[in-house]
């Protein structure tokens, strides 16, 4: 028996029609939608749902839902668009796109939608937090609906997604991305699925360890004046802008200039000028990292779906920007705002929790002062997370407690819930009662609290006369906090939970902390005036910015014909900012050693200063981990020269090598040679400062202490370019 193919009239005679006069069989564009839209989708209720796709060029497209249909016209390149008017909460549905073909999508509800996005601590997946296993096996919801958007960053902005809606489940929540679905972006949908008992659908767009800078779309860099900068750079590098093609034009000419010199060259034998080099801000994106990448690939093919609302938790990665964040934050919500098309679109964004995250803690502080200041951003607000971070692990696993904060502001400013504190107590007012403070605040809710019952934690005060800020005893006094300390008569300012490590104790009844915040005037003291009491004595010689290191070199201030007096001691404060903004310093005075005020400073060949000998009664002061600090220490000696030098101890210097450059080298010539500023104590083996090969500048050598590798007294380490600010002063007490 064999088979037989049978092809029906009607099927024969459409076959006919689609071959061309040639032959050949012509591609036709099916009707087809972007995989935003598939089947188990939620679409937003009572807002006009716009609907997207590709056809057959000029092909007429019927779009039917619920009852109500829509039609349109493809253009000459495939596209068409329509809008369905709103509908209100409910399903299932079918959304059925007809053309040349159909399209259909089973299972459709009309609810909330909502977009999570951001790095690490939005992409971690209920798998990887707390109380997982539990968690799956109840996430059996099908009113809750999953779009989990693939990682991938792109150059242009792409069209379309690799993914699919699905019904949440506990095999659904628990596939993909870093140990499943956005954990915080889930339990955030479950609260208003059970507050709101309606649909809810979860569009979860993140990728680890990224910046807010690739998330953001090229309008959102255009409307903030503080990133008018980083918007040119978009610019440049975007193929379709009139900037990049004017500049690419102007490359263009230069290079058809060059290669007519270069024919020319060639033609009488003589050298071709060197070819110009394509400019680099002409590229576009080419790391995951690069402005608009991200946004490009991963949140364009989703736009103009409609959403309710986006959440936002990213930050680790930009937290060393301070308030410039804020304004990044303006680009990022106001872009978003401006491709969806829906200036009322609710953000609401999680506060990076307290973690060892290296160097200043304060800039962490810092940083938290910018994500609050980014709630001046109309419908925007922001959760705090300082009383359930991890200071071991900058994930913190109870992302329950985070997508249930998130839900709360959600609830009360874009549903309207009054019965809702979404807030803990935020800073309102400072009032000077004496030698207090009293602060007062909003969201007090059921009132002012110690979430652990213990006395109040983080806040201090300064005083305006004297000292830093110290700790101050805080007490609950109705909808305030009074604070005080015994050390501070005149308090002028304070401050609450600054520092990365700070997991301060103040909430409302309510549960719900209280975030960073400082108020009042800092009164203008230096860390000389703060942390040397004796520097009250002496009188500042020399000022150096040691950005200005070089050949030639001028003191920011140089007060010796204002020195009339003999003096009996010399003092040097070295301060060195590192790239974390963390300040290291050292101050040591010491006895005289020369009664020229000129040869005091750095000792360059025209200061005719030279000096290898002890000096006695070093007082140290320093922040710098393993300094030897005090008074009167015994072991002080110096290495000040404008001469090459090398390691032999010729001075006999104790316990110094004649193998490797510390404090007992030999100078020798060229006398204006590499040069040396070193002040040392032998007696503990240590440099305390050195500035060395001040004519180089950025490649000069500064440190604090001994050198933790190579040579301990900083020779050949040209690390002063890599300090973002450096400051010596030379100081005398006069008789």
């Amino acid at each position: 028996m064999h088979k037989t193919n049978f092809v029906t009239t009607a099927s024969l005679t459409a076959l006919l029609l689609t071959i061309g006069c040639d032959g050949a069989m012509p591609v036709r564009a099916e009707v087809r939608l972007p995989k935003v839209f598939t089947s188990h989708m939620v679409l937003q209720q009572n807002q006009p749902l716009p609907v997207w796709g590709w056809a057959q060029p000029n092909e007429t497209v019927t779009i039917e839902l619920a009852g109500e249909s829509r039609q349109t016209l493809a253009n000459d390149r495939g596209e068409w668009k329509a809008a369905l008017p709103p509908m209100t909460a409910g399903g299932p549905h079918a959304l059925t796109v007809r053309g040349s073909s159909v399209v259909r999508c089973d299972d459709v509800m009309v609810g909330e939608v909502w977009l999570a996005s951001g790095q690490s601590n939005m992409e971690m997946g209920i798998g990887a937090c707390r109380d997982a296993q539990q968690e799956i096996a109840a996430a059996d919801y099908n009113g809750i609906r999953l779009l989990l958007v693939p990682n991938r960053w792109t150059a242009q902005p792409q069209t379309d997604i690799d993914s699919t809606w699905k019904v949440c489940s506990p095999a659904t929540v628990a596939e993909g991305g870093w140990g499943g679905f956005s954990a915080a972006a889930y339990y955030f949908g479950r609260e208003l699925h059970r507050k709101l008992g309606v649909p809810i659908g979860l569009i979860d767009a993140t990728w680890g360890g990224t910046r807010i800078e690739p998330w953001t779309p090229p309008e959102g860099f255009a409307a903030v004046p503080a990133l008018a900068g980083e918007y040119e750079l978009v610019q440049l590098g975007d193929p379709r802008t009139a900037l990049h093609q004017e500049r690419l034009k102007q490359v263009l000419a230069s290079t058809e200039q060059w290669l007519a010199a270069a024919r020319t060259a060639l033609t009488e034998q003589n050298v071709v000028p060197p070819m110009p080099t394509y400019p680099q801000e002409l590229l576009p994106p080419s790391d995951v990292q690069h402005a608009t990448a991200l946004y490009n690939g991963m949140l364009h093919p989703l736009r103009p779906f409609a959403l309710r609302g986006a959440l936002w938790y990213q930050g680790e990665s930009n937290s060393g920007e301070g308030m410039r964040y804020a304004e990044r934050m303006k680009a990022l919500i106001g872009g978003w705002r401006q491709v969806w098309d829906n200036k009322n679109l609710a953000c609401y964004f999680v506060q990076i929790a307290p973690f060892n995250y290296g160097g200043n803690g304060e800039r962490i502080a810092e940083f938290w002062e910018a994500q609050a200041a980014a709630q001046a951003i109309p419908n925007s607000g922001m959760v705090v997370i300082n009383d359930i971070g991890d200071l071991k692990d900058i994930h913190p696993t109870n992302k329950q407690e985070v997508g249930r904060r998130l839900a709360l502001w959600a609830l009360a400013k874009t549903y309207g819930r009054t019965d809702v504190e979404y807030s803990g107590p935020t800073f309102k007012a400072m009032t000077v009662e004496g030698d207090r403070l009293r602060l007062t605040f909003d969201h007090v809710g059921g009132g002012l609290v110690s979430r652990d019952g213990k006395p109040l934690t983080w806040f201090e005060i300064i005083d305006a006369d004297e000292g830093g800020f110290v700790k101050a005893d805080a007490r609950i006094d109705g909808a305030s906090v009074v604070l005080s300390s015994p050390q501070v008569k005149r308090p002028v300012a304070m401050r609450f939970a600054w520092s990365m490590l700070a997991e301060p104790n103040l909430a409302n009844a309510d549960g719900l902390p209280a975030g960073a915040f400082r108020a009042g005037t800092v009164p203008k003291r230096d860390l000389l005036a703060l942390k040397v009491p004796e520097a009250k004595d002496y009188r500042l010689v020399y000022d150096l910015d040691l950005a200005k290191l070089g050949p030639t070199f001028d003191y920011a201030a140089d007060n010796r014909a204002q020195i009339d007096r003999p003096f009996d001691r010399v003092a040097y404060f070295l301060e060195l900012q590192g790239a974390d903004q963390n300040t290291q310093y050292l101050y040591v005075s010491m006895d005289a050693f020369t009664d020229d005020l000129g040869k005091i400073g750095v000792p360059t060949l025209v200061s005719g200063a030279r000096f290898q000998q002890r000096v006695a009664n070093l007082n140290v002061v320093s922040n710098v981990e393993g300094i030897v600090a005090g008074t009167n220490l015994a072991g002080g000696n110096i290495e000040f020269w404008p001469d090459n030098y090398g390691p032999p101890n010729a001075a006999d210097v104790p316990h110094a090598s004649a193998d490797v450059y510390d404090f007992g080298d030999q100078p020798g010539d060229p006398r204006d040679g590499y040069g040396s500023m070193q002040v040392h104590n032998h007696n503990a083996k240590q440099t305390l400062f050195a500035i060395n090969h001040w004519r180089e500048g950025k490649d000069a050598d500064v440190g604090i202490g001994n050198r933790p590798t190579d040579h301990p007294d900083w020779t050949f380490a040209k690390n002063a370019g890599s300090h973002p600010a450096g400051r010596l002063r030379v100081l005398v007490r006069c008789r």
